[in-house]
């Protein structure tokens, strides 16, 4: 017999390493031959998309195209820290970093047109595509190429570093700020549950995540469909079995992944938000996008049987040793 069922999750995550912990991110920003712009920092890119965000970070700051941004990350020789690519904290830390970076060296730039167009101040000075010209006379104006070439043997660089703020809670009473910001979601499934088989399958799903600004909707998009696979399978599928500390399913033929098969469309809604202290508004959501999607199948298991699940995986067996216990 199958019955349907629906359930929903929420929660909300602490951005960064928190509890007073030093999260420190740094970024350096240079002009480069040819009147390219260099960002070096140690964000480390692990397929989430962190080079594509902090590249359009900096061409924002700088009024360029991501396409003149030569962004460097895997060079340790060349880039200064920022920090591990974890807590969901790379798009706030180091976005952070880069922002300040580029607006420092927006200030030199500035002021080195200044000097080589023979100007009295930086007033007036427009920064666009990589020129900067006088606004109420375009004619004055040099390009960013140029400004290389004068200065190539004594490159313009600047450095940008960004300190998260957290407080260490208090042991004795468990208050204080230990993370901010902070990210919400919420999430929506229905299930049905085959009570003669036990296989669960998820019929429909929604999913809103709090973004705080979305500076690539579609790598905000891709994350939530990736943190919802993953969900899934923490939920429905995936079960080491552990045996006197032996892991009984060791191999994939046995440690079952949700495949292409598994996963269905889900409802993406992002909710944007602008955090204040965040580079243009944009937080981080790596790890929050898994968190809502397991309580919510298992909120839609019992609204579709009755019984509460206290052990995930839900397999099929397990949910026909509960269904068997509660008859």
């Amino acid at each position: 017999m199958k019955k349907k069922g629906v359930g929903i999750g929420i929660s909300f995550y602490g951005i960064g390493y928190g509890n007073g912990f030093p999260d420190v991110s740094k970024a350096v920003v240079r002009l480069l031959d040819g009147g390219k712009i260099g960002i070096y920092t140690g964000a480390t890119e692990v397929g989430q998309g962190s080079k594509t965000v902090l590249s359009q970070i900096g061409a924002e700051t700088l009024k360029i195209d991501s396409k003149d941004i030569l962004f460097i990350c895997e060079d340790t020789s060349l880039m200064p820290d920022s920090g591990t690519t974890a807590a969901s904290r790379q798009t706030y830390n180091t976005g952070n970093a880069i922002k300040t970076a580029c607006e420092k060296f927006r200030e030199e730039l500035l002021d080195a047109a200044q000097r080589e167009l023979g100007l009295n101040s930086v007033s007036g000075l427009t920064m666009e595509k990589g020129e900067i010209y006088l606004n109420f006379f375009p004619h004055k104006r040099i390009s960013f190429k140029e400004l290389s070439k004068t200065y190539k043997d004594n490159p313009i660089e600047v450095e940008g570093i960004f300190t998260a703020q957290t407080v260490e809670m208090d042991s004795e009473t468990g208050q204080g700020a230990p993370y901010w910001p902070y990210t919400f979601n919420a999430c929506g499934v229905e299930v049905e549950v085959d009570t003669l088989t036990g296989k669960v399958e998820i019929l429909k799903a929604v999913f809103a995540q709090d973004t705080g600004r979305a500076i690539n909707p579609k790598l905000v998009e891709g994350q939530m469909d990736g943190g919802f696979a993953m969900a899934l399978g923490y939920a429905l599928f995936e079960d080491l079995e552990i045996d006197k500390g032996r892991i009984k399913n060791n191999k994939f033929s046995k440690y079952l992944i949700p495949t292409a098969m598994d996963m269905i469309d889900v409802k993406n809604i992002i909710i944007e938000d602008p955090e204040n202290t965040a580079p243009y508004g944009a937080k981080g959501i790596g790890e929050s996008v898994t968190i809502p999607i397991t309580p919510a199948i298992l909120n839609a298991i019992y609204d579709a049987v009755g019984v509460r699940i206290t052990e995930i995986p839900v397999t099929p067996s397990r949910l026909l040793k509960v269904l068997a216990d509660k008859a």
